[in-house]
């Protein structure tokens, strides 16, 4: 039992790891190409939209790159 809590321990640990990079890569990003054009937007109700389509944008690119990259860590390991 221990043995396996260990495992699961190491695989959240090294997926908050790379989650975590991919979060301020993702952040970054966004201020870089969308920055301005955000700025400009003075209707707060397309803003709203806006940031709540990226942030559903994020969840799921980051969770399916997040999930190729551990089947791909997994893979090479075993």
């Amino acid at each position: 039992m221990k043995a396996e809590t260990a495992n699961t321990v190491r695989a959240f640990l090294i997926e908050l790891a790379i989650y975590s990079v991919l979060v301020v890569a993702y952040f970054f990003l966004v201020l870089h190409f969308l920055g301005e054009w955000l700025v400009q937007l003075h209707n707060r109700y397309v803003y709203a939209l806006v940031s709540i389509l990226l942030i559903i944008g994020q969840a799921v690119l980051l969770e399916a790159v997040t999930t190729l990259l551990l089947r791909k860590i997994r893979g090479r390991s075993e």
